[in-house]
């Protein structure tokens, strides 16, 4: 998988995912326009919408009403660093889920694959290269 990132200006930067483009900038307080979500804020965005995906894919395959079913992410940041300590994610079930099911859908949210890879801890490695100087680029594509 290969995302490609552009600054379009300020303190906006957008990342081509999947065919679609999304937008992030930074708050107002740290210099940016406020016109997206930060970074930071779809990282946390992305673990909460993934364990809501495997919430909804476990009442749909029990056939199982989402009415009334609620998620929240709380998440609680360390004073000195502002890194997440615990990020916790709150089932409120209606009282028409069936208890049978309570534990099977916090583990359905457990498997996110956002949560797995968090905590498979992936190397993340930061790399430059050269650019190719326009002129090359041009030659080598008409050839």
């Amino acid at each position: 998988m290969e995302i490609e990132i552009r600054f379009p200006g300020g303190k906006r930067v957008d990342a081509l995912v999947g065919g679609h483009w999304i937008s992030t900038d930074q708050p107002v307080d740290h210099g940016g326009q406020g016109s997206a979500a930060g970074p930071f804020e779809l990282f946390l965005a992305s673990v909460a919408t993934c364990a809501g995906f495997y919430v909804l894919a476990f009442c749909e395959a029990r056939k199982l009403s989402m009415a009334g079913l609620k998620m929240r992410q709380i998440v609680e940041l360390d004073d000195k660093t502002k890194l997440p300590l615990r990020i916790q994610i709150a089932l409120e079930l209606p009282t028409t889920f069936p208890a049978a099911y309570r534990a099977a859908v916090v583990r359905a949210a457990e498997g996110c694959k956002v949560k797995r890879t968090l905590a498979s801890q992936p190397s993340i490695e930061v790399i430059a290269t050269a650019a190719e100087p326009a002129e090359a680029a041009a030659v080598r594509a008409a050839s």
